[in-house]
């Protein structure tokens, strides 16, 4: 019986735990997780330095009474916006117009997630951790048809995995050359004590539910994997040297983050060791508490004993905001968000501001080929379980053109008031209608606003003002297929006899 016993202990943690890799990595995948949620749990994982004898209470209450500037969750979310501003074109090729391809559109997960969405949290999961897994499958219903599923509403729906859930993964190299997963465990639900953990092969897939607690395994079932292979997609942010395993965007922004954390609580001591400095006094002292408080003394009390004010010679605390400011700047240097990002006005020259939107468009151009990559691999698995071979085409955003509006407006406006040819107002003109995002049929219907057909009655007016503007006879004929040249030289003749 004991044999048994540690057989299905040895079982179980093998079940339960994780790959070398993952090992190595997971404490560091939490850390990231932790710094990217902030709020409740950064607190609770106490990344505040604990000072030597503090207590438990006085470091609690530090927690308690600092806050987080959250700098990872401020910058992936710049990223997310920039990168799905505009939605990704799908082509779905032979798929198009299937009532499943529509349905999976809608409700991407069977939870009620839109594929938009999804690929959207897929990315900010790949962004905070380096990478994320994407799980596609189909429940296995016993339906021999298309018609039968159809009926019976079955389709391949996703799942997203985060690295923390992934135990165990093992790619080997086919004869073609080409790296395929032939092994995958991760965690699919955590109920309390229970867990239930898959494992997929290219032929099989087995599913166990085991109680820590009680260290047996309540169930246990194995079906074929009729897809022939392990339907995972790793969704990378930055491939790094390790196959699986991407490169976080808050790997570095993270640590300056807990740099400021540190130093906000230290602000807050600084504070109230100014505003409260401590108190030296006997055991036999009584020392009152607020502004103003008697202290009692007994009467023969050695002089030297007499209670004294600690006076406080750290740190200022305008040294401590000039550090943390300094922070902040390196975590917009490390992000390339430092104009966006930027809540006052910042001295930077236009070169400098261009070159800075260049290389966030460089990143985000990255991060879009990845999310696009990952994609097309999610439709084939897709569409080979409804027996069909991907031959649609998915294209994210490849270009993000960041711009100073600001400074635009005001280069046009000095361009503007420089200019002195009409096709030079002209063209600016056109470049604040496309600042304002209109329509390019209403830019075209700037020039004949500006240049109507005219009539006898204003006629001569309308000539004069375009010779002010320095319009040369021909442009006028040009524009003005109603106007003659003598109508030109009638208007040039009234003109003169005003300016005499």
């Amino acid at each position: 019986m004991a044999t048994i016993t540690q057989t299905i202990q040895t079982e179980i943690s093998h079940l339960i735990s994780g790959n070398e890799i993952y090992d190595t990595y997971q404490p560091r995948w939490r850390y990231l997780l932790e710094s990217y949620l902030g709020g409740e749990t950064y607190r609770d994982a106490k990344h505040l330095t604990r000072y030597q004898l503090e207590t438990d209470a006085e470091f609690e209450a530090r927690l308690n009474n600092t806050p987080l500037d959250n700098h990872c969750y401020s910058v992936v979310s710049i990223y997310k916006s920039f990168l799905f501003r505009t939605c990704p074109h799908r082509e779905y090729g032979s798929l198009e117009g299937m009532p499943e391809v529509e349905d999976f559109l809608k409700d991407a997960d069977m939870d009620g997630r839109s594929l938009e969405a999804f690929m959207k949290d897929a990315m900010t999961w790949s962004s905070v951790f380096g990478h994320s897994w994407i799980v596609c499958t189909q429940p296995n219903v016993g339906a021999t048809t298309r018609e039968e599923q159809v009926q019976l509403g079955v389709r391949p729906y996703v799942s997203l995995l985060t690295p923390l859930t992934v135990l165990d993964w093992q790619y080997t190299r086919a004869p073609n050359g080409r790296y395929e997963l032939d092994y995958f465990k991760y965690l699919e639900d955590v109920n309390g004590s229970v867990r239930v953990v898959k494992e997929w092969t290219q032929y099989s897939i087995k599913t166990t539910v085991v109680d820590i607690d009680n260290s047996e395994i309540q169930e246990q079932y194995e079906e074929p994997n009729n897809l022939g292979k392990i339907p995972a997609v790793c969704v990378y942010n930055i491939r790094s040297t390790v196959r699986g395993i991407g490169v976080s965007d808050i790997a570095d922004i993270s640590d300056l983050q807990r740099f400021i954390y540190n130093a906000t609580s230290e602000v807050d001591q600084s504070i109230r060791l100014n505003t409260h400095p401590s108190l030296v006094a006997t055991p036999e002292t009584n020392v009152g508490t607020g502004s103003g408080a008697l202290i009692h003394m007994p009467e023969n009390l050695d002089p030297g004993l007499r209670p004294y004010m600690l006076e406080y010679t750290g740190a200022s605390v305008d040294s401590i905001y000039q550090a943390i400011k300094q922070t902040i700047d390196s975590i917009d240097k490390i992000a390339n968000t430092g104009s966006i990002r930027s809540t006052e006005a910042r001295r930077m020259s236009g070169v400098a501001q261009e070159q800075e939107f260049e290389l966030l468009g460089a990143r985000l151009s990255e991060k879009a080929d990845a999310m696009e990559l990952a994609e097309e691999q999610l439709w084939k698995l897709w569409s080979n379980y409804l027996g069909y071979e991907w031959d649609g085409h998915i294209d994210y955003p490849g270009s993000f053109n960041i711009r100073d509006t600001a400074s635009e407006i005001t280069q046009l406006k000095i361009a503007k008031d420089t200019a002195t040819s009409p096709e030079v107002y002209k063209e600016i003109d056109k470049q604040i209608l496309e600042w304002m995002e209109v329509d390019q049929e209403q830019i075209d219907k700037v020039e004949p606003m500006l240049h109507p057909v005219t009539t006898a009655q204003n006629r001569t007016q309308h000539i004069q003002e375009m010779i002010m503007e320095g319009y040369t006879d021909q442009q006028i004929l040009d524009k003005h297929p109603e106007i003659s040249q003598a109508d030109i030289t009638t208007a040039k003749e009234a003109l003169l006899q005003v300016g005499e």
